[in-house]
């Protein structure tokens, strides 16, 4: 892992086509602005996590599905 300082105004480039930027730091929060192309998904950790969650229950169950017509 790289770990970074970064002040209010000051950003990070990841690639040519991803900047992140530090756009307040009040408190124990930091605001942070991504810019990245459309194609490229972002999410917080925790929503990640539950779309990961999700797509393991939808491909089980489509799956379990599958076989249960197969039987038939």
């Amino acid at each position: 892992m790289l770990i970074l300082n970064r002040k209010a105004g000051e950003s990070i480039r990841i690639g040519d086509d991803i900047e992140i930027k530090i756009v307040s730091v009040e408190g124990g929060q930091v605001k942070v602005g991504i810019d990245a192309p459309r194609n490229v998904s972002i999410h917080r950790q925790e929503i990640y996590a539950s779309i990961q969650e999700e797509n393991t229950e939808a491909a089980t169950l489509t799956k379990n599905l599958l076989d249960m017509l197969k039987d038939d």
